[in-house]
């Protein structure tokens, strides 16, 4: 049997804690350490209890000398992270996004190629079995496709602060818009050429704009559009938009609805980290018509009920992890995937300051 990898476990919020409790319980895996700026002073969750903790990272890599590290703290540390951990001799998990610069995230990339060490990155959505639905289904529509993606995400209680603490490094559009737009150059397998952002700032608090858009064409003729907000001012009515459309018809996901459920709860829905992932159902719309113009096939409804939660796709990911190291898997196309990725949301940021469409080379 082979021997455990050995993880440094770097953030403790959301997402780190739910990396954590994935690496705890894999039996291929050992954590050796659990590091954040302020890890000692804050209740760590009774799972945790017991491994060594840490507040300065520097000295967490050289006390546990970790095969792995696992870096979900804020995105502006996330290169410097990622290359001190790789300049160790380790392995590196990251929550998205790769870095807060292209300049950045390609000498991750490069750095990783040169010392041979496994770089993945946590695009959940790669493991979610009904997205990877949604974009095989996505392909059968014909070319070009228009995608239409959002999530916003009104902010209340603990969303509040880490919704706030995240626009201080990234407005919402660059930190979740590279998932949406990974799925957009999966389904179109097309070259993006031309990226176009808009944005407001309603939110005080906020470092930075809270709102914004992107459109992307691509070089096959698709185009996509991309929305994300967060704040306490942002709408519970369509934060939740997964459609692609081609000329052969539609493929939507449709989030459920528990029943019962008051709609007008005080904890809003947009926030709920499982929410993001949910999917319930994918209806596929067929364009055909007859003679008499009437539609050839009724839509079909594919039930997703079963799919995982976010920790079952959290697991997923470590799993993944574990799998690319004692592989040795080729990470190539998707560590170039998460640089193009970025490569189309910064540019979306960068026109939304130009004021003017950003051409791609």
């Amino acid at each position: 049997m082979a021997d455990a990898v050995k993880v440094l476990v770097v953030g403790l919020g959301n997402m780190g804690a739910s990396h954590a409790s994935a690496y705890h319980r894999n039996p291929g895996f050992e954590i050796v350490g659990l590091m954040s700026r302020s890890i000692k002073s804050k209740p760590i969750p009774d799972e945790f209890k017991g491994y060594p903790l840490f507040e300065d990272y520097d000295e967490a890599l050289k006390a546990t000398k970790p095969d792995a590290v696992s870096i979900n703290s804020w995105p502006n540390t996330h290169a410097e992270y990622a290359i001190k951990a790789m300049n160790a001799g380790a392995h590196v998990f990251m929550e998205k996004p790769l870095a807060t610069n292209i300049e950045d995230a390609e000498a991750v990339v490069k750095l990783a190629r040169e010392k041979n060490r496994k770089l993945v990155l946590g695009y959940i959505l790669r493991v979610h079995p009904s997205w990877m639905k949604f974009i095989e289904l996505g392909k059968t529509l014909g070319k070009p496709l228009v995608m239409r993606l959002n999530l916003n995400q009104q902010s209340n209680g603990p969303a509040w602060s880490w919704h706030k603490n995240l626009i201080d490094s990234l407005i919402p559009i660059v930190d979740c818009g590279v998932h949406y737009v990974d799925v957009m150059c999966q389904l179109t397998e097309a070259k993006p050429v031309r990226v176009h952002g808009i944005g407001a700032k309603l939110w005080d608090d906020a470092a930075k704009q809270n709102y914004g858009h992107l459109h992307v064409t691509f070089d096959d003729g698709s185009v996509g559009w991309y929305e994300a907000g967060w704040g306490p001012m942002m709408s519970e009515e369509a934060f939740f938009v997964k459609d692609v459309v081609g000329p052969r018809g539609a493929v939507s996901i449709v989030p459920g609805h528990s029943e019962g459920k008051d709609q007008l709860a005080d904890i809003s829905d947009s926030a709920d980290i499982d929410r993001h992932t949910k999917t319930d159902a994918i209806r596929y719309h067929h364009a055909e018509v007859g003679p008499d113009k009437n539609f050839v096939k009724k839509d079909e409804m594919f039930n997703m009920e079963d799919e995982p939660g976010h920790q079952d796709l959290c697991d997923r990911e470590q799993e993944f992890f574990l799998k690319a190291i004692r592989e040795d898997l080729d990470l190539s196309e998707s560590m170039d995937a998460a640089v193009n990725s970025l490569r189309i949301v910064l540019a979306a940021e960068q026109s939304i300051h130009e004021k003017r469409a950003i051409e791609l080379a």
